[in-house]
């Protein structure tokens, strides 16, 4: 359990490590390459460890050169055999996104994780991996991990996919299907959620000379036959993780800014930035990164879809702010690592703070919050968000503080370089 001490924090800048949701994609990518391919500014955490490990038991060699950069060898497209379950923890993205690249061996594979994980379902993705005549299935028959997974058939095609939970299963689908011999015609059942983190996969595959067309909001096209191409690579910051500090300078009144970081980036959490900025922040950008300063916090309403990852963030600067704010579009944030819009409503009336759920949506309405012992729910954002309430209230206790090395294990000491 970490004690949060409440302080009057100063201007500062502070640096957050590789984007999670860039470092898993650039692996795979890697992995699918032929020949050695160097990640620099990688990631350490233990979803992206998951992730190495797993492709590693599909054949890619990853070695570490230090200071968080690895070289990849990849296996040209087609992972080898492993016979044992391969263990994926409560990491959602090594599991959807390693479930493409296990259709493309010859050998099945089980992927498996946690008794959270276990409970996720992911069966929009199987059957559209069904449809490209691949084997995958639910062991147990509900839809959810362990997953059984065996390609052989390399052929690709016309499928259909719902992506009203993740965007996930379409990068998934969207990277194996460069290699498929006819590629994949991908329809959507309806807009998809969190519709920037396939942009950002689109663009990763590019810089692997791999390419895929977005046709239109729900027609996506991979030409087949492709090879990823290795190369050097950089991870760019993590967005998610800079919302945190973001949001310090929001209830603090005091500038802090996240280097490292500018408007051209393509994860989605760089809307935070505008968010706050009209909840009544003063946003500025210079050639070092993005600051956010807060003044008289303002509630608004607004649709959460494209960044879903920063909503208990928000619905913690909202806590300060006047009125009530409404969250909307965010029914898949129950599938998360917890049930996020439960995590968020239940801790925050912890703190004597009014907050209201339905399936898709939640309010909070600002107030005077006070201490409590904030239940992590073993959740890394909800664990970070509600950190940063503590900088402005008493006796704020984050239990299993530890679980921020999913995403960001260095999270506690950045934090305490806010003085």
């Amino acid at each position: 359990m970490k004690q949060i001490k409440a302080r009057n924090i100063q201007p500062c800048s502070v640096t957050v490590p590789g984007s999670k949701s860039v470092s898993h994609r650039m692996v795979i990518c890697a992995a699918l390459a032929g020949g050695q391919s160097v990640v620099d500014n990688l990631l350490k955490s233990e979803d992206i460890e998951l992730t190495m490990a797993a492709l590693g038991h599909m054949g890619a060699s990853i070695t570490p050169n230090g200071d968080n950069s690895v070289t990849i060898t990849g296996f040209d497209g087609r992972p080898g055999p492993f016979s044992d379950p391969i263990y994926l923890g409560n990491s959602g993205t090594s599991m959807r996104l390693l479930a493409g690249i296990a259709a493309l061996g010859e050998s099945p594979y089980i992927l498996t994780g946690d008794e959270r994980m276990n409970q996720r379902p992911m069966d929009a993705l199987l059957a559209c991996l069904r449809m490209a005549d691949i084997d995958a299935v639910s062991v147990n028959g509900n839809g959810c991990p362990p997953v059984s997974i065996r390609g052989g058939i390399r052929r690709g095609g016309l499928v259909t996919l719902d992506c009203s939970t993740s965007s996930q299963y379409l990068s998934s689908m969207l990277m194996m299907g460069a290699v498929l011999r006819n590629g994949l015609h991908i329809t959507l059942a309806g807009p998809p959620v969190s519709a920037p983190y396939i942009d950002l996969t689109l663009d990763i595959m590019k810089r692997f000379q791999v390419t895929a067309q977005r046709i239109t909001e729900t027609q996506f096209r991979v030409p087949g036959g492709q090879a990823y191409v290795p190369g050097h690579f950089v991870v760019e910051p993590d967005l998610s993780n800079a919302s945190y500090f973001w949001a310090a300078g929001a209830v603090s009144g005091s500038p802090v800014k996240v280097t490292g970081i500018s408007r051209k980036s393509l994860q989605g959490d760089l809307e935070f930035v505008d968010i706050l900025g009209r909840m009544g922040c003063e946003v500025t950008e210079d050639e070092e990164g993005i600051a956010v300063s807060g003044n008289a916090l303002t509630a608004i309403d607004v649709d959460m879809g494209r960044c879903p990852d920063v909503v208990p963030t928000l619905a913690v600067v909202a806590a300060f702010a006047k009125g009530t704010t409404r969250i909307t579009n965010i029914a898949h944030l129950r599938e998360k690592e917890c049930d996020r819009i439960e995590a968020v409503v239940s801790q925050l009336r912890k703190m004597g703070i009014e907050a209201d759920q339905g399936d898709d949506w939640l309010t909070v309405t600002g107030g005077a919050p006070h201490g409590a012992s904030i239940e992590t729910f073993n959740d890394h954002r909800i664990a970070m968000a509600f950190g940063v309430a503590g900088l402005k209230v008493e006796n704020v206790l984050i239990e299993n503080e530890s679980c921020v090395g999913k995403s960001f294990p260095t999270f506690w000491e950045v934090f305490e370089t806010l003085i």
